[in-house]
């Protein structure tokens, strides 16, 4: 086919000097410099830059024209694979249990309640679907009841720019009490007496930078504590047992925790113990003594400490359950009488649960790959928890355990209204061996049919960033290629914590290079095995992992038949170099610090994908982003399609779809998503056809 020409970035040269040395960025006029304003209202967006997103996507949607009857397809198999009158497993508190449900074709969900036990008597608490009405975006960051049950409280977003605001409502009235909360974050909290609300606030850059009070009735804010240092995250919290209101502050290598006796809700907050550089830890309560999960003491992967202290400064930790390499502690869980433990060992999960006694027993599965994930419930005073359970050909079981009697309740399957059959699949777990010889699982899934010859496409997903692992999930999605004889493999390399934290310490810093390396290990290990070929494989990944495809395409284009970038986060040197941009200082342990460290910022020059593109064959590219996106921002993948169209000695597209009313996670709606996964599997499908190649 012969390709519509495509927009043409006008250049402008912008020279930079930073310590030292020089770079010239020939589209930085991309960005907006009122950029702030920008993701409170998008129509504030300067008009050249609009005209040329307005085209961006315009030629993206005319080279893909021939794929709308696939995206199409592909969206009603996806769709058809959700149960759209569906509804959570109730979770019981006090008199009533609490659940969301999605009406027929709703993109939002309902939230409500009923009595305890019964199957009627439904009360209505927030209705989505409805406020949703006639918006672009809408998006609830979280909704809670007070525990008196009288109030219900959420954080609603209405531009995707994670600026929320936060409501209360009574129960009984049904009347809004008090002014809206503006520019917070999506957290908050009620205290254990439901007379106050503690919830977070967002500064013109998008950060987190104080924490207010409020009577939950209305009334006066009241700030009770503000971060000094800009490159730290606030949230808030309450303990298990509902004695204390946690302030944590923290970034990737450092935290520190505020604590409030709920006691007295209005006492100032105490440091439980002051920030050390490099050292984490978190807090829970357990009737009579924190539990404090921390990397203290060379504690790579974590142990538990105890104290009985009223505030829990290091001094007074005791070691519980120690460290153990490789074991790497996850989180954990307190009850009256039991506490559970998360762990990741190899990239499988488990659950220890322990008794107030000592006694300690597992919850495991035994399938080669899968996932397990504690989501607990509102109540301290009892014996049940909850958990999720899945696997690439298993689709979510919600399990309620009874950690005294050690019994499984199975409360719901997911539901696959099309049709899903486990035994048509395969799932298999893989090693690949890095350059250093680290060993990086490999997670497939594919049809037990699909050939083992090299002639499958494959689509492998990566990320590598944060310590945030790839669960081996089930996915409705993937399932769209995996039917049409894809194997979809998931690469666990270094900068996730799939194999322990010091998996995630081996992928960052002056080690981020193994992420992109262990990738392309992951790769070539498929072609080596059998199940792909040069040219035949897909890349895929979001955000930072979004870097990782910009990393790989410099790196090795002749490995991958398509790249799909989206939300990347390509322009690393620049953004790591603007203190003004929302998640900078927070990202500097992650990345390094390019304005004081000469190391840092020849490293990130390095492997940066917008500065290390240059005269080089590239495949074909999809980068997709949101414009009011606060977390990789709409000019990154914007100026890397620019300068990767300026240099690649191909002629295989090189696409960008930019949502013009949305932020970092897509369309809000559940169904409208969809849409935006079916145009990357779209695009994947019709590159490795190879159909846009000139005839």
């Amino acid at each position: 086919m012969t390709l519509p020409t495509p927009p043409v970035a006008p250049k402008v040269p912008k020279r930079i000097e930073q310590l030292g040395r020089v770079r010239v960025d020939d589209y930085a006029w991309m960005k907006d410099d009122n950029w702030q304003q920008v993701l409170r209202d998008p129509k504030t967006l300067r008009e050249d830059v609009r005209v040329h997103l307005e085209a961006e996507n315009a030629y993206t949607k005319a080279v893909l024209a021939q794929t709308e009857a696939l995206q199409a397809q592909l969206f009603a198999e996806m769709k058809g694979r959700i149960k759209e009158d569906d509804s959570s497993v109730p979770s019981p508190d006090g008199p009533f249990e609490y659940y969301v449900r999605y009406a027929l074709g709703a993109e939002h969900p309902v939230h409500a309640r009923r009595p305890r036990g019964a199957e009627a008597g439904e009360e209505v608490l927030l209705d989505e679907e409805a406020m949703s009405k006639d918006k672009a975006y809408f998006h609830v960051g979280h909704a809670a009841h007070s525990p008196d049950h009288a109030l219900y409280a959420w954080a609603a977003d209405e531009q995707g720019s994670e600026y929320y605001t936060v409501r209360v409502r009574d129960l009984s009235t049904g009347q809004a009490l008090g002014a809206a909360m503006e520019s917070a974050c999506g957290d908050f909290v009620f205290s254990p007496d439901s007379q106050w609300l503690f919830w977070t606030w967002r500064d013109e850059n998008a950060r987190p930078a104080k924490v207010f009070r409020r009577p939950a009735r209305g009334g006066e804010d009241v700030l009770i504590y503000e971060e000094p240092d800009d490159g730290m995250f606030l949230g808030v919290g309450v303990t298990a047992d509902d004695s204390h209101i946690l302030i944590q502050v923290g970034n990737q290598e450092t935290t520190e925790v505020l604590v409030i006796p709920a006691a007295d809700p209005t006492a100032t907050p105490v440091v439980a113990e002051p920030r050390r550089a490099g050292v984490k830890y978190g807090l829970d309560h357990w009737t009579d003594r924190w539990v404090v999960r921390t990397n203290a003491d060379g504690a790579v992967d974590f142990k538990l400490c105890v104290s009985e202290a009223s505030v829990p400064a290091k001094a007074t930790w005791r070691d519980w359950i120690g460290h153990r390499p490789g074991r790497y502690i996850t989180g954990f869980a307190a009850y009256a009488g039991h506490l559970v433990r998360a762990e990741r060992v190899n990239a499988l999960d488990r659950l220890v649960v322990t008794a107030r006694d000592g006694g300690e027993h597992i919850v495991a599965f035994d399938e080669e790959a899968y996932a397990l994930n504690l989501e607990g419930g509102y109540e301290y005073e009892t014996t049940t928890t909850r958990f999720v359970y899945q696997s690439p050909t298993t689709p979510r079981q919600w399990f309620d355990y009874d950690m005294a009697t050690r019994e499984r309740a199975l409360r719901k399957t997911q539901e696959v209204p099309s049709g899903h059959d486990p035994a048509r699949y395969v799932a298999r777990r893989l090693l690949a061996r890095a350059e250093d010889g680290a060993e990086v699982p490999i997670t497939l899934l594919m049809l037990k049919d699909t050939p083992r010859d090299g002639s499958a496409p494959v689509l492998l997903y990566g990320y590598g960033s944060y310590g945030i692992a790839m669960e081996p999930s089930f996915s409705i999605r993937n399932l769209s290629l995996v039917d049409r004889g894809w194997i979809w493999a998931t690469a666990h390399i270094r900068g996730g914590s799939d194999k322990g934290w010091g998996w995630f310490l081996d992928g960052r810093k002056e080690k981020k290079p193994n992420t992109f390396t262990d990738f392309i290990a992951c790769a070539e290990h498929l072609i080596a095995e059998g199940y792909a070929s040069k040219g035949r494989i897909a890349a895929y990944g979001g955000s930072a992992g979004g870097m990782l495809m910009g990393a790989v395409a410099n790196l090795r284009p002749d490995l991958w038949g398509a790249i799909i970038a989206a939300v990347p986060f390509v322009d690393v040197l620049n953004t790591m170099s603007d203190t003004t941009l929302p998640l900078t200082p927070p990202e500097w342990p992650e990345w390094g610090n390019p304005i004081e460290d000469p190391a840092a910022y020849d490293l990130i020059a390095s492997y940066s994908p917008y500065d290390q593109v240059s005269a080089r064959a590239y495949p074909p590219i999809l980068a997709t982003g949101g414009l009011s996106d606060p977390r990789v921002t709409y000019w990154e993948p914007q100026k890397w399609v620019a300068r990767l169209r300026e240099h690649t000695t191909g002629d295989a597209p090189i696409l960008l779809k930019i949502n013009m009313e949305a932020g970092h996670g897509g369309a809000s709606g559940r169904f409208d998503f969809l849409k935006e996964i079916a145009l990357d599997y779209a695009f994947a499908i019709w590159a490795m056809e190879g159909s846009w190649k000139a005839q």
